[in-house]
């Protein structure tokens, strides 16, 4: 059974979203990390939650949990530590994937909730040779970082939508010779159709990754 350890937050989470449990066709486990908020996790990484993590996945694999991830691919800068302290496997971030996409397709372009925040020490964190040259941010994007990010608006799923249609664009645009993209955010996922259609590439992201994780740890 795949586990999900959550940050505190309270954004609605559409079908896709990761912490949406009918994301995935087979029941999952949650467990909330309730000093994780977005600012000590993305704006300003707090290594003191790495021991709440660790804690939280412990209760996760004590429900039964046979791989866990999380809520928030910024978590890639403490995939080693906390996986050092869990039994079981552990991804923290689909950026995971990166290593992988690059080999099979050659270029692959990162999406990301906060270009402002991701630096190549998460890259690092998730395996990867360093920070990738393609790498696009949500910052511009007012309904998504409102409602994400700051959390001080209403998700509104249809205007998010066309922001992350506009940023993968954008992204197509400096780096035509993309051969995939990455989609770092968790709450990205649901809008991953729109990205392969405007994009015409294979989309990896926190769905891909978790049933790539539960698969291995089967």
């Amino acid at each position: 059974m795949l586990g999900v350890l959550m940050l505190a937050t309270s954004f609605r989470r559409p079908v896709g979203d990761i912490g949406n449990p009918l994301t995935f066709p087979f029941p999952v486990l949650y467990e909330t990390v309730p000093k994780a908020s977005v600012h000590r996790v993305v704006k300003e990484p707090d290594l003191l939650l790495i021991n709440e993590f660790v804690a939280a996945g412990r209760v996760l694999e004590r429900r039964g949990a046979k791989a866990i991830s999380t809520s928030c691919g910024f978590l890639a800068l403490f995939q080693s530590e906390i996986q050092a302290q869990l039994s079981v496997p552990f991804a923290a971030s689909s950026l995971l994937q990166v290593p992988e996409a690059e080999r099979r397709h050659g270029q692959v372009g990162v999406l990301t909730a906060r270009r402002a925040s991701l630096t190549e020490a998460h890259f690092l964190g998730a395996g990867c040779r360093g920070l990738p040259a393609a790498v696009a941010g949500m910052d511009m994007s007012p309904a998504f970082t409102s409602a994400i990010v700051e959390g001080t608006a209403d998700l509104d799923e249809q205007a998010v939508e066309q922001e992350v249609a506009e940023a993968a664009k954008s992204l197509l645009r400096e780096h035509s010779r993309l051969g995939a993209i990455v989609l770092e955010c968790t709450n990205l996922p649901p809008y991953a159709a729109t990205v392969r259609e405007v994009s015409g590439l294979l989309v990896y992201d926190s769905t891909t990754l978790c049933l790539a994780l539960l698969k291995a740890a089967s």
